[in-house]
């Protein structure tokens, strides 16, 4: 198992820590509903350093991308991010990433810690445009300060001015003495917030001095557990459970980073989703009496027929109720639709709801 380069900081923080993709990972520390509230009300800092980092340069680096990923990598400007994923050349999901544009001929793209190796060789095996890849995965760290008092915590390490940084857009800076950070206005949580990229060496250096800034605002440390949560509450969907290689952009209702005018793999398949319809769809439901909804739970009609599958599921710490995402077949996936979840052999009625559901 590989470790981050905060691993010793976490155990010594008390957290539980689990296999995750490969990485040893905090799961909690103080507690995921304690964690949550914290990020949905102050700040947490979780350490996200699993995530990949690959740098692609040169003359043909956007004619790559553009053919790899589905959104329009034209759209982006110098100092722009976008949410995409690589489809994969029978309609699925490689993975889904986010592309950063540094300057011109130099692009940034963050990978699932999971996929790491997967998306290097898929991305290399349409690298006929010469561009110069380079997989920085294991030289980076990447620490997320999310939570409505996130920008005032960092804002006190920085000349940067984050005021001056929309949402998905980044600048390079320093942050607390060190150099070269990538300062980017992302996030997992819905709660606002930045990430920040950084050398390993510089890991504890900066863990610290957030955490010390971010003291009389009452930051704490968060783990994956709590990162879940707060990413479904938000409708956000995880690679392996929402989307996979299975699963069409289409059908996962990312049909907004699909972009038809450039030609990218598996854009006719998609095409032809999108020009006549889909017999499945990645739904937002809410649980209309007690229970907890699970990955892989059954999803059945008034009949008992099954008509699909929970992919995640939660009891919401804001809603106080069970909820998720599910893949639904047709018509039961149109909103205000009673479908019912098979929890523990119990039909539990339920509801096709909007998300994000907070």
């Amino acid at each position: 198992m590989k470790k981050t380069a905060l691993y010793d900081k976490h155990v010594s923080l008390g957290a539980k820590i689990v296999p995750f993709a490969g990485f040893e990972m905090p799961v909690q520390y103080s507690g995921v509903t304690e964690e949550h509230f914290a990020v949905r009300e102050k700040a947490g800092l979780f350490d996200v350093s699993h995530m990949g980092q690959f740098f692609i340069e040169g003359p043909g680096s956007k004619d790559l991308l553009q053919f790899v990923t589905t959104n329009n990598v034209d759209a982006l400007e110098n100092g722009k991010a976008q949410y995409s994923c690589l489809p994969n050349e029978n309609g699925g999901i490689v993975d889904d990433l986010i592309v950063y544009k540094m300057e011109d001929d130099k692009y940034f793209v963050v990978v699932n810690a999971s996929n790491i190796d997967k998306d290097w060789n898929h991305i290399s095996k349409y690298n006929t445009f010469g561009a110069k890849m380079t997989n920085a995965s294991d030289d980076m760290s990447l620490l997320a300060v999310q939570g409505p008092k996130a920008t005032e915590i960092l804002q006190k390490l920085t000349e940067t001015n984050l005021s001056e940084i929309p949402y998905y857009n980044f600048t390079v800076g320093s942050v607390a003495g060190v150099n070269n950070v990538i300062i980017s206005n992302t996030g997992y949580t819905g709660s606002g917030g930045f990430e920040i990229y950084f050398s390993n060496e510089n890991a504890v250096q900066l863990w610290d001095a957030i955490m010390n800034a971010g003291e009389a605002e009452g930051i704490i440390p968060a783990g994956l557990a709590a990162r879940d949560t707060l990413r479904l509450e938000k409708g956000f969907c995880l690679y392996g459970n929402d989307i996979d290689d299975t699963t069409s952009p289409i059908e996962a209702g990312l049909g907004w980073i699909t972009k038809f005018d450039k030609d990218f793999v598996s854009k006719d398949t998609f095409a032809k989703q999108k020009e006549e319809g889909i017999t499945r769809k990645l739904v937002g439901f809410e649980l209309q009496d007690k229970g907890v909804p699970r990955h892989d739970y059954p999803v059945v009609d008034a009949e008992g027929n099954v008509i699909g599958k929970v992919t995640s599921g939660t009891q919401s710490p804001m809603k106080k109720i069970g909820l998720g995402l599910a893949y639904v077949d047709k018509p039961h996936f149109k909103l205000d639709s009673e479908i019912f979840i098979q929890v523990r052999n119990k039909n539990i009625p339920a509801k096709v709801v909007k998300t994000p559901f907070v």
